[in-house]
């Protein structure tokens, strides 16, 4: 595939198509099914309040893999980003009822660099907190 995004449209500030991605602890199960990561902090109430947590929360990579869906949706090609990271700065609470949470990603082109790629920063948040912070990729655009 190829991003069907081309670098000579895009500028910095361009806002990418905000999204927002619900987890419920059905998804939690399913995720740690699929990643192989247990803890029980992420399905087990009784013991992430044990170790101090609110409630169960999600994995911190089910989160930082729903984020960069925003750019992947955007370029119309996962295989466009070049890089990728993010700092884990809140959980993502989960609590048990019919809503779960949601995470709420937007994302904007930060900078234009060299070899047709651009630098798009995102921004995580669930129940108005911040829960990625310096959530960055690079990304090759056609």
């Amino acid at each position: 595939m190829t991003a069907k995004i081309s670098y000579s449209d895009v500028e910095v500030g361009t806002e990418l198509p905000a999204r927002t991605f619900p987890v419920t602890r059905a998804t939690l199960v399913r995720y740690a099914g699929a990643s192989g990561d247990f803890n029980p902090i992420h399905w087990n109430e009784k013991f992430a309040k044990e170790v101090g947590l609110p409630d169960v929360i999600a994995h911190g990579m089910f989160t930082m893999a729903e984020a960069i869906r925003v750019v992947t949706d955007w370029t119309g090609d996962p295989g466009a980003v070049v890089e990728y990271g993010v700092r884990f700065t809140k959980p993502v609470v989960v609590p048990n009822d019919d809503q779960g949470a949601v995470i709420e990603v937007a994302g904007k082109v930060a900078a234009k660099l060299d070899d047709n790629t651009v630098r798009v920063d995102l921004t995580a948040t669930s129940a108005g907190q911040k829960v990625l912070g310096m959530s960055r990729a690079v990304v090759r655009l056609a």
